[in-house]
Parts: C-alpha cells; sequence; structure tokens
C-alpha cells in the first residue's frame, strides 16, 4: 500500500509564498515520477509541475510562468513546491501524485497516468 501525504497549504496574501511537501511512505517505491496538480471548486483536476527521481526531468504548467518550482529528496521520499507571488487564482486543494512509469514530458501532466494520490492540501490565496 502506497500513501501519500500532502502538507504545507494555507491561507496567504496575494504575492506571498508557500511551500508544498509530499511524503510517500508505505510500501517500498521509488516513484519515477512525482507530480502537483490542482482543483479549484467547480474545475476540472489540472496539472501543476512534475519531476522525475533525478530530479533532471521538470515541468510545469503553462500558468505556471517562472513562479513555482519543483524538487525531490528521494533519502526522505518527499517531494516539494514552492510557490511565489502567488495570485487569488492560484486558491485550489492541491495534489501530489506518483507513478512508476517512466518520466516523459508526452505524459506527465496528464492526471489519468498517476496510480497514486494524496488527499489534497488547501491553499487559499486573498487579494
Amino acid at each position: 500500500q502506497v500513501q501519500l501525504e500532502e502538507s504545507g497549504g494555507g491561507l496567504v496574501q496575494a504575492g506571498g509564498s508557500l511551500r508544498l511537501s509530499c511524503v510517500t511512505s508505505g510500501r517500498t517505491f521509488s516513484p519515477a515520477v512525482m507530480g502537483w496538480f490542482r482543483q479549484a471548486p467547480g474545475k476540472e483536476r489540472d496539472f501543476v509541475a512534475a519531476i522525475s527521481r533525478s530530479g533532471a526531468g521538470k515541468k510545469y504548467g503553462d500558468f505556471v510562468k517562472g513562479r513555482f518550482s519543483i524538487s525531490r529528496d528521494n533519502a526522505k521520499n518527499t517531494v516539494y513546491l514552492q510557490m511565489n507571488s502567488l495570485k487569488p487564482e492560484d486558491t485550489a486543494v492541491y495534489y501530489c501524485a506518483a507513478e512508476a512509469t517512466a518520466f516523459s514530458s508526452d505524459w506527465v501532466d496528464q492526471r489519468d497516468k498517476y496510480d497514486y494520490w494524496g488527499q489534497g492540501t488547501q491553499v487559499t490565496v486573498s487579494s
């Protein structure tokens, strides 16, 4: 059983920063790809960022525009999402996802390709 647990969400003013964390636990599992998605009320779950096991491969959603940065610490089974210059439209539940398949920019932005998901952490950005 693989479990993902997000943390670090909260309420922040526009222009502020947050760092989300996601810890993987359970059976021995070193996911090839870790990703972040987000879902605002009434909207679909959108791709935010993904990273390969080595960290060499990364992909970001178009809306990120240099504001967010994804990283991972394999020794701690943790992936991070550093979010800067936050905007009210970044308000959403942020979900961590993991997948064993090797990283490819062709698929890492597709939510149905991920087998494992966390419960999500709420991020609220006030104006």
